[in-house]
């Protein structure tokens, strides 16, 4: 009984594993898109792993798994944002956006000013922008995700926008008639 045990856990570490190689660097990007910290983001995947691993065998692995997997991610960022040795901040050099060449270095700029007025975006708003438009989920889908009402959603999008205008301020004055 203990062998076939250890081979049906074996299947499902496989399983795991060809998960985790199939979406871990979107899930990395989405989670740098929500904190604009490298460093973080990789922590924060962890986690989202870490937790989705304990709970594989009793997850539906048909076609909710991204869902539950983004779900985790995120909450696991609004609850790193409420941990008190969060609050401080560590002066970093400026990293890459992303791990690609860019053609026009206008828009690095422009994604540059972008995700610093994100950054300036309160935690939960910010969850909501990135959800509907990085991740391009429904207001139900992104209401499921974050437990709360399709109101709240579309409430908090429209005060992110708010927030993400007022950031951008002059700087981007195409950018964000592009953005709402």
């Amino acid at each position: 009984m203990g062998l076939f045990r250890l081979g049906r856990r074996r299947g499902q570490d496989d399983d795991f594993v060809a998960y985790y190689e199939a979406r871990a660097a979107a899930l990395r990007r989405t989670a740098y898109i929500l904190c604009g910290d490298w460093h973080l983001a990789e922590d924060l995947t962890q986690i989202t792993f870490t937790k989705l691993y304990m709970v594989w065998r009793r997850l539906d692995h048909d076609g909710t798994l991204d869902g539950y997997a983004r779900r985790t991610l995120v909450r696991s960022f609004l609850d790193e944002r409420r941990r008190p040795w969060r609050r401080e901040t560590a002066i970093v050099p400026e990293s890459p956006l992303f791990d690609v060449a860019v053609e026009d270095p206008r828009s690095a700029d422009e994604r540059d000013q972008l995700l610093s007025a994100l950054a300036q975006v309160p935690n939960r708003r910010r969850a909501v922008l990135v959800l509907r438009f990085w991740e391009d989920l429904s207001v139900e889908q992104v209401a499921e995700m974050l437990g709360c009402t399709s109101g709240t959603v579309r409430s908090q999008t429209a005060r992110g926008l708010v927030d993400l205008r007022a950031a951008l301020g002059d700087s981007l004055t195409g950018l964000s008639e592009r953005i709402g």
